[in-house]
């Protein structure tokens, strides 16, 4: 085929559509990476990847990474990466490689997503899946920052990836699926323990696929299958252990060590303290059982949710009655069980449950792939309307996309504050939700508070440090600040005050000298507070 001629294979559009749809981000990404600021946890995990360098560059002598706060429970494999590339390019600053090496794992989900969708769906069916997943808020905006929930979403992903290829080979996975099995698996346990979760996605699609075949072909005989099904991926078991070990060497310390680590974090271990939902301060290990179901519904843009629920429907509807084989349409009860089931556990176990959605960034590629399931089957459906109806599918499509797209650029990068139309936006949600948790908002105050020292340095205290009271993420305001400031609790004696738009910081009566907003909405202040001593950072009864 020559460079001019149309490639007419099936899928070709929808799979160049997603191509281009996939570089264009890849781009978008790359550009944009450095503009997100540090969080409450960065500094903490930028140590901890130190500590796991040394670890291993000592021969795995030096210790220390098993006792540091408790990071040691989770998997530190971004972190690890992270400090050695910073080891090798000593003049590139660590945070700007934590940042563009968690825009190269998002976009890897996004690539997976596709691949799976694929499979599912088709071409079609891959594409809008990968765009419903660039348009989550609670994706995009955390790829380039949570260096735990982000990373781990996509080994889920690359779990799902290797079972849906193993249902696609039943009863007998090539080793090429089992050793992506063993190595997605590894992965997923390695970077956080709740990727023992992923069992249950498994055991209940095989489940299924054992209860159908044996209405068919009998009990003896299902159970045969399934049995062999099950033994061929167990051989990825060993190399999924060797892939926890590297990501998660504490893991493999103690045979038990991951049961440790589940029972840790089945309990509250910190000092409670208080979140707005609903117009509400809720201490966190109160929250009703409607937290999660709620934040979805008004945090995810209207096309995600619409679709995904409508999928989800289809994918339960075709999984019970419909004519595919049954290991196909087990893949479709893994998808559907990897996107409700850790919810549903939640509000049945009620867990404690802060900082929004973001513990369930990893559910949010099942979700757009039940939405690639739905779009694929509503593009089916429409091509048996006039041309101008098939228009008009594709446009509400593409619209459908492009508003949270357009909301997304002007709320960066603080895309992961995104609120839907349900929810009034982010004006409707400031007075109700959290928006800016994490406090990214502090990199660009801190920026602008220092073009401002720049200009008055004069008029400024001489021969000692500026002192900046600080209401929000501390070791991250003090890490954007730099060496010519000294960060502080301590409103008495504050030269600055830097505070999060969040009702739990005070407000004071002093010359605003920077204001950080979105659509009306502050994220982020700094006062000048010389002279006008107050009496905390934090607002009364918090």
């Amino acid at each position: 085929m020559s460079f001019l001629e149309i490639d007419r294979r099936p899928g070709a559009v929808a799979d160049a559509c997603a191509v281009i749809l996939l570089a264009a981000v890849t781009v978008i990404a790359a550009l944009t990476f450095s503009d997100y600021g540090l969080g409450w946890d960065d500094f903490t995990h930028s140590q901890y990847g130190d500590l796991l360098y040394k670890y291993f560059s000592s021969g795995l002598t030096q210790r220390k990474v098993f006792s540091f706060v408790n990071l040691y429970y989770y998997g530190g494999g971004f972190d690890l990466l992270a400090a050695s590339l910073a080891k090798a390019m000593p003049f590139v600053d660590v945070f700007d490689i934590r940042r563009l090496l968690g825009a190269l794992v998002g976009v890897g989900g996004f690539f997976i997503v596709w691949r799976i969708g694929r499979r599912l769906a088709g071409p079609w069916g891959g594409f809008a899946a990968m765009a419903l997943l660039m348009i989550c808020p609670l994706f995009y905006g955390h790829m380039f920052m949570n260096v735990k929930d982000a990373p781990f979403a996509v080994a889920v992903a690359g779990v799902l990836y290797a079972m849906v290829r193993a249902f696609d080979e039943f009863p007998n996975p090539s080793p090429r699926t089992v050793t992506l099995f063993g190595l997605s698996l590894g992965l997923a346990i390695g970077t956080r323990v709740m990727g023992l979760m992923c069992g249950v996605f498994i055991l209940a699609a095989i489940g299924f696929l054992f209860v159908t075949e044996a209405r068919h072909l009998g009990l003896k005989a299902a159970l045969k299958r399934s049995l062999a099904f099950t033994g061929i991926l167990a051989l990825g078991l060993p190399l999924a252990y060797f892939v926890m070990g590297i990501l998660w060497p504490w893991g493999v310390a103690e045979p038990l060590n991951p049961l440790v680590a589940l029972k840790y974090y089945s309990n509250f271990w910190e000092v409670p303290w208080r979140e707005m939902f609903e117009g509400r301060p809720i201490l966190v290990p109160d929250m009703p059982r409607s937290y999660v179901p709620t934040l979805f519904s008004v945090q995810m843009p209207e096309l995600f949710l619409g679709l995904a629920l409508a999928g989800t429907a289809g994918a339960i509807v075709s999984a019970l009655f419909g004519k595919d084989t049954p290991a196909k349409r087990a893949r479709l009860v893994l998808i559907v069980t990897a996107a409700f089931f850790p919810v549903l556990l939640t509000v049945t176990a009620r867990p404690v449950v802060y900082n929004g959605i973001r513990h369930f960034v990893f559910v949010t590629p099942a979700l757009a792939l039940l939405g690639g399931v739905a779009a694929s089957w509503l593009w089916e459906k429409a091509q048996r309307l006039p041309r101008l109806a098939q228009g008009a599918v594709a446009a509400a499509f593409l619209v459908g996309l492009a508003m949270p797209a357009a909301a997304f650029r002007n709320l960066h990068p603080y895309e992961y504050t995104y609120y839907n139309h349900m929810a009034g936006g982010i004006q409707g949600a400031d007075s109700k939700f959290m928006l800016d948790y994490w406090g990214l908002a502090f990199k660009q105050a801190t920026e602008e508070l220092d073009e401002y020292v720049e200009q008055h340095r004069r008029s400024l205290p001489q021969g000692r440090k500026l002192r900046v009271a600080v209401c929000g993420p501390y070791f991250a305001a003090a890490a954007e600040l730099g060496p010519r400031y000294e960060t502080t609790y301590d409103s008495s004696s504050a030269d600055f005050y830097l505070r999060l738009g969040e009702f739990y910081c005070a407000d004071v009566k002093a010359p605003q000298l920077v204001k950080i907003e979105r659509e009306g909405v502050t994220y982020a202040t700094v006062y000048d507070v010389r002279g006008r001593p107050f009496p905390s950072v934090f607002a009364a009864g918090q």
